[in-house]
């Protein structure tokens, strides 16, 4: 390069790097402008329970506590953490990685401890941001950061399940979410959506009926064309309208697709909703915690031509919403028989009211597992949280 040519962005050189050589380009890019000698880059694995770090693929090296680590504290209080190391010479700065409201992981930098000021902090966390960017596109060709997400095979309606979501987490000024899926490496059915507009939020929670390949196949018809309908313009219970042919001129009744539709206006917190199935929503205001009753309609796919209707609630700013498929609502303790049900879900909410939608998420389906108590659950669990801000002077 000529001396007189400005020096390329470090997103410029994330952008241009070959899918695979990401962490090889952030490394060297660390290494000029801040000293860096290690550069790890740690991807959430399904489960949310480790972080599995880029190398040595299809294999990855040794993975950390996504929880009870350093690189894990980083990751659930989405905040820089700085790790005194045993070396005088150097400190390791774990910095998260979030896309959108999508946490994918941490990417870990051993640099001097002169590079560990909040101001350099600060700029190493803007090429970490770069990088999970890059990571999300270069998904689309290359399998090498899905296959550091694994800490083992995947099924392969689990595979369809998985390609099939939009991500985990989803941020903007007027609304936060996040969800999360179990068993991780297992799920057949059990699906969330969503679509962000100007105006607008739109969110599913669907819950194909059956297990393995059959549910997935089911759920994918479903979601593919309430998609194919909500890109068409259309109102939300012609959506559902228009997915309960497909899945009922696919299957003819024997198999059907439980869903929840939510449509949200950003400017006012009004909800349109259609319940078509099994999939409960609650909501969490202030210390009242309450099951939103809506009318429950037929599933989709259950019969031909089924006619389905909007009801209409409201949210309110320091709202919480939460959304649970019938593999949390409907399980049994495998011990005592009792149903999970309100109860539990309700202590679950209460004790993790201050923490994240994506940790509460997760802190819902850990309490299923322990109320079954087993390491994995026999039927598929979706939980879907969302902290609504709303619209104001500011962000309109």
């Amino acid at each position: 390069m000529n001396a007189s040519e400005p020096v390329p962005s470090a997103e410029a050189q994330l952008r241009a790097a070959p899918p695979h050589a990401l962490v090889a380009t952030a490394g060297r890019l660390l290494a000029e402008r801040f000293g860096a000698r290690d550069v790890t880059l740690l991807l959430a694995d399904y489960a949310l329970t480790v972080l599995q770090p880029v190398a040595c693929l299809p294999h990855t090296a040794d993975p950390v506590s996504a929880h009870d680590s350093p690189a894990g504290t980083a990751f659930t209080a989405q905040k820089p953490v700085v790790e005194v190391t045993a070396d005088p010479a150097a400190q390791l700065v774990h910095l998260p990685i979030t896309v959108r409201g999508d946490r994918l992981g941490v990417l870990s930098v051993r640099v001097p401890p002169a590079s560990a000021d909040a101001g350099t902090v600060l700029r190493l966390g803007e090429v970490a941001t770069a990088l999970g960017h890059e990571v999300v596109t270069a998904g689309r060709d290359t399998d090498l950061y899905l296959q550091a997400r694994r800490t083992r095979r995947l099924t392969l309606a689990a595979e369809m399940q998985w390609q099939l979501l939009p991500g985990r987490g989803c941020a903007r000024d007027e609304y936060v979410i996040g969800a999360h899926l179990e068993p991780a490496y297992a799920i057949g059915g059990d699906n969330f959506d969503w679509s962000t507009g100007a105006d607008h939020l739109t969110l599913t929670v669907t819950d194909g009926m059956g297990q393995g390949i059959d549910a997935s196949l089911l759920t994918s018809l479903a979601v593919g064309a309430l998609r194919n309908a909500r890109r068409a313009g259309i109102g939300l219970a012609d959506q559902a309208c228009l997915a309960d042919q497909a899945v009922f001129s696919q299957y003819g009744g024997k198999l059907y697709a439980s869903t929840l539709l939510l449509r949200f206006d950003l400017a006012t917190g009004a909800v349109r909703a259609v319940d078509a199935g099994s999939p409960q929503l609650y909501r969490q205001r202030g210390p009242t915690i309450e099951r939103i009753e809506l009318e429950a309609q037929m599933p989709l796919g259950m019969f031909e031509e089924t006619l389905y209707e909007e009801q209409t609630f409201h949210v309110e700013a320091g709202d919480r919403l939460v959304a649970i498929s019938s593999g949390v609502h409907g399980t049994r303790s495998a011990a005592t028989g009792q149903a999970f049900g309100e109860g539990v879900l309700r202590q679950v909410l209460s004790a993790t009211r201050q923490t994240s939608p994506h940790e509460t998420a997760r802190s819902v389906v850990a309490g299923l597992m322990e109320h079954v108590g087993g390491e994995e659950l026999l039927a598929d669990a979706a939980v879907v949280c969302l902290d609504w801000t709303g619209r104001n002077a500011a962000t309109a």
